[in-house]
């Protein structure tokens, strides 16, 4: 059955809307939005579907949704703000900021290790307790307690959760606010976009729970038999470590806590905005999010090759994503953004001065860094633009 489609679309991009369309019976979507800006300018803003898996509430304008990694992205921009004020250094040992973090043998580990993957803490050693997800200084303090599972800047694994514990913490000891509070004031506010990390509780009844995935494929369960195989080796703890079960996703405790790397709440038209603004220069409407120079320096090559964690090819920058040779964000090779579990999906092409968003409430489950559904929107959105 064919959703009815609300908001506005560009005519340049009516076989982008068709494949907003079809992705509902081609892939099964339940509810989703997707939202382009092109010089700070929205040209598409589209929503479908329901909000609930019962299908008895539709989605709505201002319909939010967890997205998983994608939340990574705005992380970065919060730690490449404050060295755009001069306040924080990339190149600076991490001690400089949080001196703890000097022990195990990290005393000289960069600042742009932790947002590049290769600071070799993608997994907490020691057994943490379910409820310590929600805690995010307790997991710093044991991330500056532990050695790291490899030399630091030798390769890159991706850090799923850590990242988010890691750059906050520097964060707070730099600005004396949390991540959440500081992405709020700097980012957030300014730019008036939704998206939330820490979700205050009067923004629950706007929630789109998230829906759990199918069972896995034989090639996934192979996988996780791998991950659950030895509860002590890194895999298992990068994923399993707090053991907070998936579905606790949509409790309020995890929409409530601060997870940098994983619990933004947001929808499609806050992520095109916020990469809208990185795409065209930094600033919107006077307010000015990073400089030219900060986003040029975000999207350099730090990390390439086979993942220490992710069976899989991956590619970052100073933060973000970045595209590979089996998984593009379009053509253009400059662009930089974040995936996130389940399958939303937010960048930016400096080149065509674009801002993506997709966001969904059906999670699909999958090797790969780019779902297809919003890979199906890449390339419906990129033949409209040739």
């Amino acid at each position: 059955m064919t959703p009815t489609i609300h908001g506005t679309c560009d005519a340049r991009f009516a076989p982008l809307r068709d494949t907003f369309v079809r992705n509902f019976s081609t892939f099964g979507e339940t509810g989703a939005a997707l939202s382009i800006t092109i010089d700070n300018k929205p040209v598409v803003d589209l929503w479908a579907g329901h909000a609930d898996a019962a299908r008895t509430k539709e989605w709505r304008a201002d319909t939010i949704v967890n997205v998983y990694s994608t939340t990574k992205g705005m992380a970065a921009i919060c730690a490449h703000r404050l060295a755009d004020q001069g306040r924080l250094d990339f190149d600076a040992p991490v001690t400089k900021y949080w001196p703890e973090f000097a022990q195990a043998g990290k005393s000289d580990l960069p600042v742009r290790y932790l947002l590049s993957h290769q600071a070799g803490l993608p997994a907490v050693k020691r057994a943490m307790e379910p409820h310590a997800m929600y805690e995010p200084l307790k997991m710093a303090t044991a991330l500056a307690a532990q050695e790291p599972w490899w030399q630091p800047g030798t390769k890159h694994g991706y850090h799923a959760v850590t990242y988010g514990w890691l750059v906050g913490e520097v964060v707070r000891r730099i600005t004396g606010k949390t991540l959440g509070t500081f992405f709020r004031d700097e980012v957030a506010q300014p730019l008036g976009v939704d998206f939330h990390i820490g979700l205050p509780v009067e923004h629950e009844p706007r929630v789109a729970p998230l829906i759990l995935p199918p069972p896995p494929t034989a090639e996934q369960a192979d996988l996780f038999a791998e991950i659950l195989k030895d509860p002590e080796s890194m895999l298992a703890k990068a994923f399993i470590n707090p053991p907070v079960p998936l579905d606790a996703v949509n409790s309020r405790e995890w929409r409530a806590a601060e997870i940098p790397a994983a619990n933004g709440h947001t929808n499609a038209r806050a992520l095109a905005r916020v990469y809208g603004v990185l795409a065209s220069g930094g600033a919107l409407n006077g307010t000015r999010l990073l400089s030219q120079a900060a986003i040029d320096g975000a999207l350099i090559q730090q990390a390439d090759g086979p993942d220490a964690v992710l069976p899989l090819h991956t590619r970052f920058g100073l933060g973000f994503m970045l595209s590979t040779p089996k998984e593009k964000m379009g053509p253009n090779p400059r662009t930089f953004g974040h995936g996130g579990m389940g399958g939303s999906m937010a960048f930016a092409d400096p080149d065509a001065r674009l801002g993506f968003g997709y966001v969904m409430n059906e999670m699909h489950s999958g090797l790969w860094l780019i779902d297809p559904r919003p890979v199906a929107l890449i390339e419906a959105l990129y033949a409209s633009l040739a």
